[in-house]
């Protein structure tokens, strides 16, 4: 052990006992200042300490309520974030497959379109057993806390922040955010987004008049 660290080691000594010297100190106070009480004062000091005592109980009790019932509740939450990786790569699996030139309008496409039907109906079929249901996404308003906006399209007959394509579904897990839908969504395009401003101030000069 070099100087500079012995010198250290003696630092932090001191310190601690400097602190252990202040929580003596205290407690002696704290000790006199009982002994100066009337009787009456030291029962309603106990009774304020109960009454504390009580409250942190009743406080850990609700925690501790809470934390049960979280654990029943979404107990299976990460298992159930990673399962949607099957469906995901169920869907990749079938957009693959139904734009494979060789084959397109075939029979055995359509056979394993239905059995790849089948299984995606299941497996949503499941997770809906298990309170996990898809985030309602198309002709929906972007909402920050359901929807992550991946992109823009310009579109006026849609009103701006409108979810118009869906490009990863999202599920939501009772009341709480499995994970949110990543979505395209609709913005006016230049010249419409210009008229809806000089609109806006038409009308506001109007009120002003």
């Amino acid at each position: 052990m070099d100087k500079e660290e012995t010198i250290k080691n003696i630092d932090s000594k001191k310190k601690k006992e400097a602190q252990d010297d202040k929580g003596k100190v205290n407690e002696i106070k704290k000790e006199e200042n009982n002994n100066k009480l009337s009787p009456e004062e030291k029962i309603k000091d106990l009774e304020d300490k109960l009454a504390r005592a009580y409250a942190e109980m009743e406080n850990q009790r609700r925690r501790y309520e809470k934390e049960k019932e979280d654990a029943f509740d979404y107990g299976g939450f990460s298992f159930a974030r990673e399962s949607l990786n099957l469906i995901d790569n169920l869907e990749r699996s079938k957009t693959s497959l139904e734009n494979d030139e060789n084959l397109k309008n075939t029979d055995s496409l359509k056979k394993i379109t239905e059995h790849l039907n089948i299984v995606h109906k299941d497996m949503l079929s499941i997770l809906k057993k298990n309170n996990i249901e898809p985030i309602k996404t198309i002709n929906e308003k972007l909402d920050p806390n359901l929807h992550q906006a991946m992109m823009e399209v310009e579109d006026d007959k849609k009103e701006t922040g409108t979810i118009v394509q869906e490009i990863q579904k999202g599920f939501m897990m009772k009341e709480r955010l499995l994970r949110p839908s990543l979505v395209c969504v609709s913005k006016k395009t230049k010249k419409e987004a210009e008229n809806t401003k000089n609109t806006k101030e038409n009308e506001q000069n109007k009120d002003k008049n």
